[in-house]
């Protein structure tokens, strides 16, 4: 039974086919046993005209309402007496409401409206007398009114559902849209923290080798503590490059546990030591009462750090010094990193150094405009560098 009910609602003519044959076999079998209801020559084509709306009905509504017009206009003309058939004129009525054009549905309820009152001035009963007839033509109204109303408000009803539905499609679409946004920014953001991580670390690899190469054969002891440094920031930096690929590749974040933690302002004491043993003479002065901090201007303070001591070794020559200081504001947390060395041109700062990718200053200041900081970088009157951020507290609530 779940088979042919589904059948039957894919393929809805063959239903309206079935009840057209049912509704043309009762009017002629009816008008052949009955009284006679008219001239046959009139009585078999308005029969097959009406059966054929009933069939048709949902295919071309709109034809089928002018068709059954005609049809009873002509039953009115030959004097064709009421037909079994004449149900079609009430089927159509409610199916144009439904599915056809407004035009349509406002012709098919005054074609209802009028359709009774026309066949009771047409065959009015002598019986009855005038009071009669006009009550009989109201009571054979209501069903056309009743069937229009049902059908607009079918009508009305999937309108409001197909609304509901295109609703729904907008904003998954939305939230697609949005997600994918999420996405991308969240892959840009792991870009900048791969760059910063290759960036400080393969350049303290670089400036160790380098001095290893150069004392290896004077001063082996000294050789041998710069190949242990290039090992463990080379360790360091693998497992961070392992952390942020591993959240490329699946796209999103695993346990927090798989990872290791993001960077701190703790952890810039351990920068800046790194930085000393590398041969870069570092001071670091810690001003107010450190306090803990969001995990987003944690961040920011520690990559600007990072930054800002990795262009120093790549710009500042062999003799340049770097000075860190950290100052816990009440309402924000300031940085201030200098160096005294030949420093590079400003302009290749603010295109990402020498390294033309675009993350240098660019993106310090897109790290500091993302926690709503502000950012003031440029050449040092006589020489050096000056990088000086404050990056702002969110009141605790």
């Amino acid at each position: 039974m779940q088979r042919l009910y589904d059948f039957l609602r894919r393929h809805p003519m063959w239903v309206d086919g079935f009840w057209a044959v049912v509704l043309l076999g009762i009017s002629l079998l009816g008008g052949a046993a009955g009284e006679r209801i008219g001239p046959w020559a009139a009585v078999v084509p308005i029969t097959l005209l009406l059966s054929l709306v009933v069939a048709l009905r949902r295919r071309m509504p709109e034809k089928m309402l002018l068709l059954a017009c005609a049809v009873g206009v002509a039953q009115l003309i030959t004097d064709v007496a009421i037909l079994p058939a004449d149900f079609a004129m009430l089927v159509i009525v409610y199916t144009v409401a439904v599915e056809g054009a407004r035009w349509a549905s406002r012709f098919a309820l005054v074609a209802g409206l009028c359709a009774a009152p026309l066949a009771q001035l047409r065959w009015s009963n002598e019986q009855t007398g005038v009071a009669g007839d006009i009550a009989l033509a109201v009571l054979q109204t209501v069903p056309f009114a009743l069937a229009w109303v049902l059908g607009d408000s079918i009508r009305t009803r999937r309108a409001y559902f197909a609304q509901l539905e295109e609703r729904a499609a907008r904003l998954e679409k939305e939230r697609e849209a949005q997600s994918k946004v999420a996405v991308a920014a969240e892959r840009a953001r792991i870009a900048r923290e791969l760059h910063d991580v290759v960036a400080h670390n393969v350049s303290v690899m670089v400036v160790q080798a380098d001095g290893a190469a150069y004392v290896l054969d004077a001063a082996p002891d000294q050789a041998k503590k710069a190949l242990e440094t290039i090992s463990s920031t080379g360790r360091q930096a693998l497992a961070e490059m392992r952390r942020l690929l591993g959240v490329l590749r699946t796209g999103e974040h695993q346990e927090a546990g798989e990872y290791v933690p993001q960077p701190d302002v703790q952890q810039i004491e351990d920068l800046v030591e790194q930085c000393r043993t590398s041969g870069l003479p570092v001071d670091f002065k810690v001003e107010g009462t450190p306090r803990p901090l969001p995990s987003g201007v944690e961040l920011t303070a520690y990559r600007i750090v990072q930054e800002a001591l990795t262009n120093t070794r790549k710009h500042g020559g062999p003799n340049a010094g770097a000075s860190v200081r950290l100052v816990y504001f009440d309402d924000g947390l300031g940085l201030l990193v200098e160096d005294d060395g030949k420093g590079a041109p400003h302009e290749l700062y603010e295109e990402g150094g020498f390294d033309g990718q675009g993350h240098g200053l660019i993106g310090m200041r897109e790290r500091v405009g993302m926690v709503g900081g502000t950012l003031d970088a440029g050449p040092r009157p006589g020489g050096g560098f000056r990088i000086s951020a404050l990056l702002p507290l969110k009141p605790a609530h």
